[in-house]
């Protein structure tokens, strides 16, 4: 089979064995060749529709790329360096087996518009696939922030032991992370889904072709109104890298959490030995290897969307070459987002949780000295001197060595003359919990009304 270069006849030498290396795509851009199939087969039906081929000619392209798509599938078609990228491989292929017919294919269209319709086809299909996951990733956390509805914890500021909350509310706050996360994928999917084919080379092309017939053919929402911008525009890849940037970063901080969780220190939690791995020296250890691979591979991603910004912000109008290196990373960020996506929501339903080590952290805090400021508020004392009483019984009680809860009310009234002997009942962990019953709030029943209502929102 010819491998001559579709373009070669203005060159008077062949291309060097290093530079067809250097700037192949084949590699890597196969991934896209359902796509491209798929945007071929709209392309030739609109061609015949505008009588730019005949009907003969349309029928043996479906039939070439019916049997080129099965070869693909089954493994058998054979990806030649010599051809490029996906597109010319295809093309190479069909019109050896239907002749002339697969030569009039790329009438009125250039790799140019070709491939920014595949990236935006095949990166239109991710998307779809990843909302599920988030979706699927949600469930997990609905699931364990159901169990833990009721389980005390300490809430955090500053890494230090701040107010009490649950750990189904704590949760929570990540299954709002991903609700976003979901929105800003949906959103970049409008954006996406913009036809550029037609816009040929540049500059459009000079055959009757109807743009709004193959947009609606292939499922898009309208078609890309400049032909410079149509087949130079990343921002779209861009978008959804940021968008994939922020999701692991999201996971990232769970992750940190988890690791941190599990450690001895805390003991918080126990991750399943299917996610975590031990030591080749020591042999007590059990590492949170999964989480923390997210930690890293957060870092990956985020790299893939500053190369992707640096790749694009020195182009002029309107295609380059430098538009190969966009394929890349943006293929890594969707494996890599999926993957995790994947290994996340089966990781949350293989995690206990030590209940006892949550309420025993909680109470080594003073986490309800917060509490015991707004009781005072209520009582008709201002706040900045309801907080210095309550820091003036903090510092004390340290020095006994107790808990606020521990002192008595003697001791209290010391701090404040408004202090009654209700105040223990403001004091407990579960009374503070109680008294944040508003929506957004960590009270358990408010906690099950979020988790109720999130579940709703999936179904």
């Amino acid at each position: 089979m010819s491998t001559s270069k579709v373009w070669s006849g203005r060159f008077s030498e062949p291309v060097d064995a290093l530079v067809k290396r250097y700037t192949a795509s084949v590699s890597f851009d196969q991934r896209l060749a359902e796509f491209d199939i798929q945007g071929s087969l709209g392309h030739a039906n609109m061609l015949a529709a505008q009588n730019i081929i005949g009907k003969d000619d349309l029928a043996a392209i479906q039939r070439g790329m019916a049997e080129i798509l099965q070869e693909i599938r089954s493994g058998k078609f054979e990806w030649l360096l010599d051809l490029e990228d996906v597109h010319l491989n295809i093309e190479k292929r069909l019109t050896d087996k239907v002749g002339d017919a697969g030569k009039r294919l790329h009438t009125a269209r250039s790799r140019n518009d070709q491939v920014a319709t595949d990236i935006r086809l095949w990166l239109r299909a991710a998307v779809d696939e990843v909302v599920v996951l988030i979706h699927k990733l949600q469930l997990s956390i609905l699931d364990l922030a159901e169990q833990h509805a009721d389980t005390v914890m300490p809430g955090f500021t500053h890494l230090q032991v701040a107010q009490p909350i649950t750990f189904g509310h704590h949760l929570m706050a990540y299954f709002e992370m991903l609700k976003r996360d979901a929105g800003r994928m949906t959103d970049c999917r409008k954006r996406i889904n913009m036809l550029p084919l037609g816009a040929a080379a540049l500059a459009g092309s000079g055959y009757p072709v109807n743009r709004e017939m193959v947009a609606k053919e292939l499922g898009f929402d309208g078609v890309c109104e400049n032909s410079l911008d149509a087949v130079s525009d990343r921002d779209f890849a861009i978008e959804f890298t940021a968008a994939a940037a922020l999701v692991m970063t999201h996971l990232s901080r769970f992750s940190e959490e988890l690791i941190l969780w599990m450690s001895p220190r805390f003991g918080f939690i126990d991750i399943a030995d299917r996610y975590c791995t031990g030591s080749s020296i020591m042999p007590q250890k059990k590492n949170p290897d999964v989480p923390e691979l997210v930690r890293g591979k957060t870092g990956r991603v985020n790299g893939h969307l500053v190369a992707l910004l640096t790749l694009m912000k020195g182009q002029p109008l309107a295609y380059n070459k430098d538009n190969q290196e966009d394929k890349e990373p943006l293929f890594d960020t969707v494996d890599t987002l999926m993957d995790t996506l994947t290994i996340y929501a089966d990781m949350l339903r293989g995690i206990t949780v030590n209940n006892d080590a949550m309420r025993r952290a909680v109470l080594e805090g003073y986490a309800t000295a917060t509490d015991l400021a707004d009781y005072l508020v209520k009582k008709g004392l201002p706040f900045r001197d309801a907080h210095e009483a309550v820091a003036l019984a903090v510092r004390h009680a340290e020095i006994k060595g107790c808990g606020l809860e521990d002192l008595s009310l003697a001791e209290l009234q010391k701090f404040s003359a408004l202090v009654t002997d209700d105040v223990h009942n403001v004091l407990t962990v579960e009374g503070s919990l109680a008294s944040r019953k508003h929506i957004g709030g960590t009270a358990p029943e408010q906690v099950k009304k979020a988790i109720a209502k999130a579940r709703k929102t999936l179904s």
